[in-house]
């Protein structure tokens, strides 16, 4: 009677390595600007929205002393440091924590390099806008015209301003991103020519973050300049603003002056060691707070510290402006920025993430202020995503806070809109062509029509957020202003996150949903794990009653078979679940195109995964003709649909291809 039970825990054991939850996000590469909501406790000197705080060095000092040291202890953060900037002048800069735990040395704003991830990408856009103001970049032009190599144009031609929008079309790509042996480094020009993402959507068609497309620009400006990316930099943006502790190159130059902060997983953690951004336009930044105070400084049009300027005001004024149309309320990009309204303030400014540093650079031109922070440690579950927005949020609500937002009326349409809106929907920021792509395929968001009109979806942290219908066809969140919007793209069923200008969620086709494809791999796992299990079991309790199968020769043959099947399924599911594995500890290090063989072994592996399921099919065929139990033909053809299930999932979740560009 127990025999049931042990089958029951090892295939769930299983079920819960292998498997997925349906509706939690998809992995997202480093180099990221999206930031989930994760809220953390805020201090006793928390201000209400409504109460106004003067934002001066004072007030602005004690009340981060009194948020960060928390925030820092409680998500195991080891360190964060901050520039604030007002009126064309420093406001504060600050450090807390550790830079070094090991070393016990402090985070220092004017001393500590950090790696403020796709951060940096502000720097290539604001060199492509130099080019542009000189007139040797025009934003509406083919970027096949400035290349050395050619980008796809099936669709129509990509341009710069596609690229600064993340509408290029491209598919993600996780290959080659992110390293940490300067021996094996590609350059941005080899790996752009070795990694063409493939066209997922006509370009200007659907917003899909890329960070293949920031290296384009920062391509091109090394090919329009005639100068390496690196060095353009340095000569135009760092020199004429004063940024002595900033740089491009990788690893860091000897002797650069600072002093390196480490990035931890978690303070517990021994440091991770030095980040290699392949795509280093989009990514590779080292910095100081100190100098992004002069950077936010140029940008709020003050010249920076020194008077100096890197972009003449009409071309500040033309960046800051958006760059494509946008619905009323929602976040649209501004040449590179993402631009919003917070609290009733205009707010231009870009996050960014590698595995261990994160990283918040907003502007609000209107106020003539700037805010950025940097963490070095992702901390415990994550917790950096929570304090990062939690810290920007709580300054805006102190010292810029928001007027009182009534709510409209519920729409007598609210309980059929909730059910048109409620479906499976895959993020248009994904990999569709490689073996990852049954991991996004899996982890699809989904959206649930309540019965009282309001619907609910998951958060990052995996909580429910409820929307409510405050429009036709938009949705939002209780208690917040975050707004969800449905429509149709190209005839496909699209949702717009107002605070997301660089993706949306799409309903996918019924053989892509993620239920449909997480119940045949949870079927297929747990019965070929509880096939496996039960022979040698089996095989013990006759031995313990002294007992025979009692199956004759052709039986015996028939099983035999079977089991080769399970097996080589079992070790067929296992091996890519391994590969699969580190991109949910967002160790993108890990592939790289010396892994390559072991991918393209898989893939071929999966003609074998082809003959077990022909087998277990040709098994439970005859074993209807034989003198089988009902009980042992009835097992033989869930084995058999199992064996089919996971050959459906290689097909669907692309783990059966020959494609070594993902």
């Amino acid at each position: 009677m127990k025999q049931p039970s042990v089958f029951l825990a090892a295939a769930m054991l299983w079920l819960a390595l292998a498997a997925p939850s349906l509706g939690a996000p998809a992995p997202q590469p480093p180099i990221d600007p999206q930031v989930p909501p994760a809220p953390l406790p805020a201090g006793d000197d928390g201000a209400a929205v409504g109460a106004v705080h003067a934002l001066d060095a004072a007030d602005l000092a004690a009340w981060l002393d009194g948020r960060v040291p928390y925030a820092l202890k409680s998500g195991e953060i080891a360190g964060l440091v901050i520039s604030v900037v007002k009126d064309g002048k420093v406001l504060l800069q600050k450090g807390y924590g550790m830079a070094d735990v090991e070393a016990a040395i402090p985070m220092d704003p004017a001393n500590s390099l950090v790696r403020p991830g796709s951060t940096s990408k502000l720097f290539t856009w604001t060199a492509v806008m130099q080019l542009v103001q000189q007139g040797k970049i025009d934003l509406d032009r083919s970027v096949n015209d400035y290349l050395d190599f050619k980008i796809d144009e099936s669709y129509e031609p990509v341009t710069m301003r596609h690229l600064m929008n993340h509408r290029a079309g491209f598919e993600e790509g996780i290959k080659d991103l992110l390293g940490y042996d300067p021996a094996q480094a590609q350059t941005t020009e080899r790996y752009l020519k070795e990694h063409p993402r493939p066209m997922l959507f006509a370009p200007g068609a659907v917003p899909a973050y890329s960070n293949y497309g920031v290296a384009l620009a920062g391509y091109i400006v090394q090919r329009v300049s005639g100068e390496s990316f690196e060095n353009y930099v340095e000569r135009h943006i760092f020199r004429p603003l004063g940024m002595s502790h900033s740089t491009f190159v990788q690893p860091l130059p000897k002797d650069f002056p600072g002093q390196l902060s480490k990035g931890y997983r978690t303070t517990g953690e021994p440091p991770s060691a030095f980040e290699l951004v392949i795509t280093a336009p989009a990514g590779a930044l080292t910095t100081t707070a100190a100098d992004m105070g002069r950077f936010m400084l140029a940008h709020l049009q003050q010249g920076g510290l020194d008077g100096n300027r890197i972009l003449d005001a009409a071309t500040v004024a033309r960046m800051h402006s958006p760059s494509e149309p946008a619905r009323p309320g929602f976040g649209v990009m501004a040449h590179g920025f993402f631009r919003a309204t917070q609290n009733g303030r205009e707010v231009i400014g870009h996050g960014g993430d590698t595995i261990v540093h994160h990283t918040e650079l907003d502007l609000l031109p209107g106020e003539g202020v700037g805010i950025f922070f940097s963490f070095n440690s992702r901390g415990k579950d994550g917790a950096v995503y929570g304090a990062r927005k939690e810290l920007f949020d709580g300054f805006m609500d102190r010292y810029f806070p928001a007027a009182a937002v009534s709510e409209p009326p519920t729409l007598a349409s609210a309980a059929a809109d909730a059910r048109r809106i409620a479906g499976s929907y895959q993020s248009s920021r994904r990999v569709e062509h490689g073996f990852l792509s049954l991991l996004y395929l899996l982890q699809q968001t989904a959206i649930t029509a309540n019965p009282d009109g309001t619907i609910s979806t998951p958060e990052a942290t995996g909580a429910m957020a409820t929307y409510r219908e405050v429009g036709p066809q938009l949705w939002r969140k209780v208690g917040g202003t975050q707004t969800l919007a449905l429509t149709e793209v190209d005839g496909v069923k699209t949702v717009i996150d107002s605070e997301n200008p660089v993706s949306v969620l799409q309903e996918g086709p019924l053989a892509r949903s993620a239920a449909l494809n997480l119940g045949v791999l949870v079927f297929s796992a747990a019965t070929l794990l509880c096939a496996l299990l039960a022979w040698p079991l089996g095989a013990l309790l006759r031995r313990a009653d002294r007992a025979t199968s009692g199956a004759g020769p052709g039986l015996r043959k028939l099983r035999t078979l079977q089991r080769a099947a399970v097996v080589v399924d079992v070790l067929y599911l296992g091996a890519w679940f391994m590969l699969i594995k580190p991109l949910l500890n967002t160790d993108v290090g890990v592939y790289r195109t010396s892994i390559d063989w072991v991918v393209g072994l898989l893939e071929v592996s999966g003609l074998l995964a082809v003959g077990a399921a022909a087998a277990g099919v040709w098994v439970a065929w005859r074993m209807a003709r034989t003198d089988a139990t009902r009980l042992t033909r009835a097992w033989a053809v869930l084995v058999a649909l199992a064996l089919l299930g996971v050959v459906w999932i290689g097909v669907v979740g692309r783990l059966m291809t020959w494609n070594l560009n993902y």
